[in-house]
């Protein structure tokens, strides 16, 4: 097999159809398969994808019990793809499946070709994160490239394979394969308008933000607490020492002014620094557990 196609689908019923028709199409001439993950939909999805099951043997669906996230259902997209090349890409066609002979094209040269988003349509509430998030991987991983939460992405299977144990426990499937340090050149991708809203509401870009510090970033506790204290050490000496020049020069000490700034200090870092620890428990829980990523439901 030459080229496997992996998405991730959740209540996409009425985009299957044109999706998997254009990946065909961008394929044409090819030895390929298209695996489409039914992460737990609701709708009809499931039933659209059997229906081109039914006339079309190149794509092959699995379908979850219930919604368990992209990431493992990435994950079982990747394990059952039998391709020398793999592209991964979501099914909410903001990716443009138009652009996948672009993505096989860099992997003649490279392990990973990293997809780019050019003109992205998405709302600031969802970039701004974004690049933040982006900003920790390239620290972490010390891999400089500009779009870490891109899905559609092209992989050869060398560069996949010794990484499948952790890929779904992990978050970002590209940056856990490219910090195994294989050769990577990032793509443009075209990136249209999403037909819902996105499914990232502020609070999951936080724990998300938990988990890439919690996930790439070596003996994060120990490090923030170093530097926490340091910076909390130096913030609690210049309060003090201007207190007491306060004190000498109009004799009356504000205390409970400076008082209550360093308590909400103190339990704003606490907060923070507790937020991590629950993100490393948590996953050395779900580790000690070994609970399965995902159950599945029917596989066609």
């Amino acid at each position: 097999m030459d080229v496997s196609v992996v998405v991730t689908v959740l209540n996409e019923e009425d985009s299957v159809g044109e999706l998997y028709r254009r990946i065909a199409a961008s394929l044409d001439g090819r030895e390929w398969e298209a695996i489409f993950v039914d992460d737990g939909s609701t709708d009809g999805t499931f039933a659209r994808l059997a229906a081109i099951h039914a006339d079309d043997r190149h794509l092959r669906v699995v379908r979850f019990k219930r919604n368990f996230g992209q990431h493992p259902a990435m994950h079982a997209g990747l394990a059952r793809a039998t391709g020398a090349h793999i592209v991964t890409m979501d099914g909410d066609l903001q990716n443009e499946p138009e652009d996948i002979p672009k993505l096989l094209a860099a992997l003649e040269r490279v392990d990973v070709a990293s997809g780019r988003r050019v003109e992205r349509h998405d709302s600031h509430g969802r970039t701004m994160p974004s690049r933040l998030i982006n900003g920790l991987l390239r620290r972490f991983t010390g891999v400089a490239i500009s779009d870490f939460g891109c899905a559609f992405n092209g992989y050869r299977r060398g560069a996949i394979e010794p990484m499948l144990g952790a890929i779904g426990r992990q978050k970002f499937t590209k940056a856990l394969v490219l910090s195994s340090g294989v050769s990577v050149e990032e793509v443009d991708v075209s990136h249209a308008a999403g037909r819902h809203a996105s499914r990232y509401s502020p609070f999951r870009l936080v724990r998300l933000a938990l988990h890439v510090v919690a996930g790439f970033w070596p003996q994060p506790v120990q490090w923030i607490g170093v530097t926490l204290g340091l910076v909390c050490s130096l913030a609690a000496a210049a309060v003090g020492i201007y207190g007491i020049a306060y004190w000498i020069v109009h004799a009356n000490f504000p205390g409970p002014l400076f008082a209550g700034a360093g308590i909400v200090l103190v339990l704003g870092i606490q907060g923070f620094v507790l937020a991590l620890i629950g993100e490393s428990l948590g996953r050395i829980q779900r580790d000690v557990e070994r609970r399965p990523l995902y159950t599945i439901e029917e596989e066609l």
